[in-house]
């Protein structure tokens, strides 16, 4: 997936690490030469809990194509996916704000691959301007990501939240072919299974996507960016604004 650079004003200079994180892609080159010691590469597995609420956070994770939903709960362990994270960010801000544990749950939701980072090392690395900076700005983007997500589940009708939650996945791991269940479906956007069910048909009869037993394909990527709400555009490019790089 290309970035896409940006010139607008504040947005950090693109690095050349080539990694597929695009946070750690804007790096200053020599500080990501210091951080490639603590980054390893692991796989991560649909419904993967990266850390559990209330436990402390080991590591940080730095998405390639994987995504991951962080959830709230409630009682009886009820999730709701209150934010989502892929090659634009990182699973673990806590740890940034120098928090040992979280009250959320982080979730796999589409199996991938990420560079995983001790919560230790990352308290170390902090100390370099490039990286803290850059750490910051993505924070900025993700409270507004999830403040937009509240305004969505009030104002906007299941088919056009869905529409945006394909979206998103779809720019996140590259790949048309998104493997999910009605009942994650149902978690992301804080609804019914049945309720899933209805805006899938409406999206699917409409030609955009493709539903078969734990696969969604997206077929008409325009047809989905035209039925999304505005959510979608506005947290886009506020990531746009902040680091310079567009996801999608």
């Amino acid at each position: 997936m290309a970035l896409a650079t940006s010139s607008r004003v504040g947005a950090p200079t693109q690095g050349d690490s080539q990694s597929p994180n695009h946070l750690l892609a804007v790096v200053d080159v020599a500080e990501f030469q210091l951080l490639r010691p603590h980054l390893t590469t692991v796989e991560l597995h649909s419904k993967e809990v990266l850390w559990e609420a209330n436990l402390p956070i080991e590591a940080v994770y730095f998405p390639h194509n994987a995504v991951v939903s962080v959830v709230a709960l409630s009682a009886g362990d009820i999730a709701v996916e209150v934010g989502s994270i892929g090659c634009e960010g990182m699973v673990g801000l806590p740890v940034l704000f120098g928090s040992e544990s979280s009250v959320s749950r982080a979730i796999v939701q589409i199996a991938g691959q990420a560079d995983r980072m001790e919560a230790a090392a990352l308290t170390e690395v902090m100390r370099h301007a490039s990286l803290r900076r850059i750490l910051n700005l993505y924070a900025q983007g993700f409270v507004t990501q999830i403040s937009q997500s509240t305004a969505c589940n009030r104002l906007h009708s299941a088919e056009q939240r869905l529409a945006r939650w394909l979206l998103i996945c779809r720019d996140r791991t590259g790949r048309n072919d998104l493997p999910m269940t009605h009942e994650t479906m149902a978690l992301m956007l804080g609804v019914r299974r049945a309720t899933v069910t209805e805006a899938a048909g409406l999206l699917q009869r409409k030609g955009m996507i493709r539903y078969r037993r734990g696969l969604v394909s997206v077929l008409d990527r325009s047809g989905l960016e035209a039925t999304a709400c505005e959510c979608y555009d506005i947290v886009r490019e506020e990531f746009d604004r902040l680091l310079g790089v567009r996801v999608g």
